[in-house]
């Protein structure tokens, strides 16, 4: 009898513990935590991307008469199912400038242009300024064919995503990869962000509303956006991958034990 006494104490007191531990925090998962407080604030946050080496960019340029404008764009080419040169058949497909890596473009009739680290506005006001001397009001349209982000760490599809726009925000990338899982920290999620071959490490918390005034709010092309790991996964990764066996072999001994002592 002392013993069973002795054991079900025990238990009692193990139990607290178990329940303490298994037991989560609001301010750890909740995301716009006092979104409220904010919401007769203006949101100040006007980010806009900025051309950077390597880009690829769609730029074509149109004119009432379409003869005068042919000059001011790439050739397209046919090709064939394998991506090969096909003069007789095939599809057209558009030329694309590529950024190099000194940020400049060659652009038919006007010439090498620098671009990288101007916005997306500053390269359309540039080019307008240019091909005016040639064309009366041209129409130019420009955009950028390989931004993509890529999502690692917690969150339930890493990967990397290609973006269709050019305005996309960390919320909409984490609902891209299915969100966070329930072990990713959501107070420190780590951005790398490279500028003009400067990389940048930086820290967002959105269970704060205030990261919507964030620079980091928008995403540019190619940032890689990591989720830590919490706590309770680096802990459970110390146990091992048979942590679900080791909890089924203590249920097993703790119900020998009651069968035992009653």
């Amino acid at each position: 009898m002392k013993s069973k006494i002795l054991f079900t104490n025990k238990v009692s007191l193990l139990l607290p513990l178990f329940l303490l531990f298994s037991c989560g925090s609001k301010q750890d998962v909740v995301y716009y935590q006092n979104i409220d407080d904010m919401s007769a604030q203006k949101n100040s946050n006007s980010y806009e991307i900025t051309i950077q080496p390597d880009d690829l960019l769609m730029i074509l340029v149109s004119a009432d008469d379409p003869e005068v404008a042919i000059p001011f764009n790439l050739r397209t080419y046919s090709t064939s199912s394998n991506n090969r040169l096909d003069i007789t058949r095939g599809q057209e497909t558009v030329q694309l400038y590529l950024v190099d890596k000194n940020g400049v473009i060659e652009f038919p009739v006007i010439g090498k242009l620098k671009v990288s680290g101007l916005s997306r506005t500053e390269v359309l006001g540039l080019l307008n300024e240019k091909i005016s001397s040639y064309i009366k009001k041209p129409i130019i349209n420009l955009r950028i064919m390989n931004f993509k982000v890529s999502l690692q760490g917690e969150v339930n599809s890493p990967g990397t995503y290609p973006i269709s726009s050019e305005r996309i925000t960390l919320i909409e990338a984490l609902s891209m990869a299915r969100d966070l899982t329930i072990y990713g920290k959501r107070d420190n999620i780590l951005i790398i962000r490279e500028v003009n071959g400067v990389k940048s490490y930086n820290r967002v918390d959105i269970t704060k509303s205030d990261f919507i005034n964030s620079p980091f709010y928008y995403l540019a092309q190619n940032d890689v956006v990591y989720v830590e790991p919490n706590k309770t996964r680096v802990n459970s990764s110390v146990v091992g991958p048979n942590t679900s066996v080791i909890i089924s072999a203590i249920s097993i001994l703790v119900s020998l034990s009651v069968l035992i002592f009653r």
